[in-house]
């Protein structure tokens, strides 16, 4: 992933960054638009960067990161979503971003317990 403060200073504008982006990278909006397999088309990424469209569905961020090779959090960001702080949250964090246990208020002993069967359930299903 290329350092995205070679590629472009940090500007408020979404659409501003896009295009520093693109030509820094020497693209065509067409190139984008095949580098996204046609989920970015040209015209949509010419709206974005003459902030005629301030805030792209994260999809189509997502389509762009991925094309130029930046980060897809800095994308979001740019374009206004809330993006959550790294923070340590005691048991909740050790499952990750998924919803592990979507049910409130377990204690210490049910989420081990919940763990506990998950783990046998996995072994049964590996040796069928």
């Amino acid at each position: 992933m290329p350092d995205e403060k070679t590629i472009a200073p940090r500007s408020d504008s979404l659409g501003d960054y896009l295009k520093s982006v693109r030509l820094g990278q020497g693209l065509t909006l067409r190139d984008v638009e095949r580098l996204t397999e046609n989920d970015v088309s040209n015209a949509y990424l010419s709206q974005l960067e003459n902030r005629k469209i301030e805030k792209p569905s994260p999809h189509i961020l997502y389509a762009l990161s991925n094309a130029y090779r930046i980060s897809y959090k800095n994308l979001m960001s740019r374009a206004g979503y809330v993006i959550p702080q790294d923070k340590s949250r005691g048991t909740a964090d050790k499952h990750g971003n998924a919803a592990t246990f979507a049910i409130e208020n377990l204690s210490a002993q049910e989420e081990a317990a919940l763990l506990e069967y998950l783990a046998f359930f996995r072994s049964k299903r590996g040796s069928s």
